[in-house]
């Protein structure tokens, strides 16, 4: 068996088990993770039934049909700031210069932060389309197009979860982290997804179209929809990589300067 080969499954075994920590410890300490959840899904609620009535007429339809699809988009962004707390958390108490020590892949951390924060975002997303369906919400998508929806959804929220991740490293404490995703968290309320761009001022309507959360909600709409996706498909895919390589060659040189 070759040296990458074994090195190959040491990092593997190092992740799961970092994986395991990750989840134990949001057990441990639920209510961070409980709000993150189930924010998006009240403010999907509040949107619906208390705003739904006066927007309706920029949808051209049923409003929750418009919303829900942006809304989801919400659970990545709000998830940011549970990660970059979580790695500040552990940076300032010393566990990550631990870590360093041991022989364990030093990118094991890391990747098991951004797994867990992945199963925990897939498991709300499935909780809010849910609760949508039960108020109303009624997509006409295939088998197909649901798997791409979700496959969509954590593409973006693997991106976001490393950004997270490099911005969790730069931050001094855990209070610092919570501010720091702050402008992804509020993304999905300047695009698409709870109004149409063309009905913003001139100045954010420009943002809200070449921001990546309008083009990533107008192809999961149209995935789940069926309304026109164009490029907006490919210009999604290409903000995912884009952002997924950049946080995490960040969060790389992030943690090997601070090693040092």
């Amino acid at each position: 068996m070759s040296t990458n080969t074994v090195a190959n499954k040491h990092a593997f075994a190092d992740t799961m088990t970092m994986l395991r920590r990750n989840i134990i410890h949001a057990k441990r300490y639920p209510s961070m993770i409980f709000g993150i959840l189930i924010m998006p899904t009240v403010l999907l609620l509040v949107f619906n039934y208390v705003f739904g009535g006066a927007l309706e007429k920029s949808s051209g339809g049923e409003y929750i049909d418009y919303l829900a699809p942006g809304m989801l988009l919400l659970l990545p962004a709000y998830m940011t700031v549970s990660v970059a707390v979580s790695i500040a958390t552990d940076k300032s108490k010393g566990i990550v210069n631990r870590f360093r020590v041991m022989a364990i892949s030093q990118s094991s951390m890391l990747t098991g932060h951004v797994l867990g924060s992945l199963i925990q975002a897939l498991g709300g997303m499935a909780v809010m389309t849910g609760i949508a369906l039960l108020i109303g919400f009624r997509p006409n998508a295939n088998l197909v197009e649901w798997v791409a929806a979700f496959g969509l959804l954590t593409l973006v929220t693997f991106a976001f979860t490393w950004l997270a991740v490099a911005l969790g490293l730069l931050s001094p404490n855990p209070e610092s982290a919570s501010n720091a995703p702050f402008p992804i968290v509020m993304m999905p309320f300047l695009g698409s997804g709870l109004v149409a761009t063309d009905t913003m001022p001139i100045g954010l309507r420009q943002f809200a179209e070449y921001q990546p959360f309008t083009p990533i909600t107008e192809t999961l709409r149209g995935l789940l929809m069926g309304t026109e996706i164009g490029a907006n498909g490919w210009i999604s895919l290409a903000w995912c990589a884009v952002i997924a390589g950049g946080g995490y060659l960040w969060s790389k040189s992030i943690f090997r300067k601070q090693a040092s």
